[in-house]
């Protein structure tokens, strides 16, 4: 007889729900929690045309679309076969955290509430999913496991699928194009476009129909 091992803790940074608002859905029968620090920073990028904007609404949307009137305080669950997701209030700085950060940002609140979560459920696996290098390697200092979000990585067969569909953008302003030559890249919204996937191929047709310039998101 085994013993049953209990599912993983994962607790999501801002920058993976901004990246993916559908990432809760990408960790298979574990618990997902989301500090109260994620939730106020989403707050401030729900208004605007870019990608980030878009995944900051619609994962607000998600979340009350889950919870259907129920409360956080056990957790709820994500759907058939998951794992449950909660809302986690902040917790003070542990004196080993205050001692080597001093300053009270929200990526040190999200370290604050991971390890938290880490001497609460010493059973069990509490890992912090950042897209942020740094804050990666805060959390490790501090004998926390973390790691990038890579569950959207996109496989070579659909590379190529995307790579066969290049989308044809008309009637560019040359503003954006310039953005794209002189400046290493340009948002989203300058070609009127609210969300794609990564390494999707456009054709861009200029205003003027001079030739037309390639481009991947």
């Amino acid at each position: 007889m085994k013993k049953i091992k209990e599912p993983k803790i994962f607790v999501l940074d801002t920058n993976v729900i901004l990246h993916d608002f559908k990432s809760i859905h990408n960790f298979q029968e574990n618990d997902i929690v989301i500090p109260i620090t994620v939730i106020e920073e989403l707050d401030k990028f729900k208004k605007g045309n870019d990608t980030i904007n878009y995944n900051a609404r619609e994962f607000v949307r998600e979340m009350d679309k889950i919870t259907d009137n129920q409360l956080f305080d056990k957790g709820v669950r994500i759907g058939k076969g998951k794992g449950l997701i909660k809302i986690e209030l902040g917790h003070p700085f542990s004196e080993q955290m205050a001692e080597s950060f001093f300053d009270d940002t929200p990526d040190h609140r999200i370290i604050a509430t991971t390890q938290w979560l880490k001497e609460s459920y010493p059973e069990r696996s509490v890992i912090l999913v950042t897209k942020d290098i740094n804050l990666r390697m805060k959390a490790k200092a501090l004998r926390i496991m973390a790691e990038d979000y890579l569950t959207d990585k996109v496989t070579e067969e659909q590379v190529a699928s995307i790579h066969k569909e290049v989308i044809t953008l008309k009637d560019i302003p040359q503003t954006a194009v310039d953005k794209l030559f002189y400046g290493g890249g340009a948002p989203l919204k300058d070609f009127k476009i609210k969300k794609v996937v990564p390494n999707q191929l456009f054709k861009i047709e200029r205003e003027e129909g001079s030739h037309p310039v390639l481009a991947r998101y």
